[in-house]
């Protein structure tokens, strides 16, 4: 991560689900991305904020 870019505050975690399954998620620091293993599908964190759209996530492989 550059020194420009914003973090993501995992208390977030607590209070956040996934818009599709409305399960738990869980935070991937390398790709900057939320994780939802049952819908499978992965929302992007952009500038320290989660990206929580169906239409932003991408499909986990």
């Amino acid at each position: 991560m550059n020194e420009t870019a914003v973090e993501f505050d995992r208390r977030m975690l607590e209070a956040l689900i996934c818009p599709r399954s409305q399960t738990t998620l869980k935070y991937d620091a390398e790709k900057q991305e939320l994780i939802s293993m049952t819908a499978n599908l992965a929302y992007p964190i952009r500038n320290g904020i989660p990206v929580m759209l169906v239409d932003e996530a991408r499909t986990l492989d």
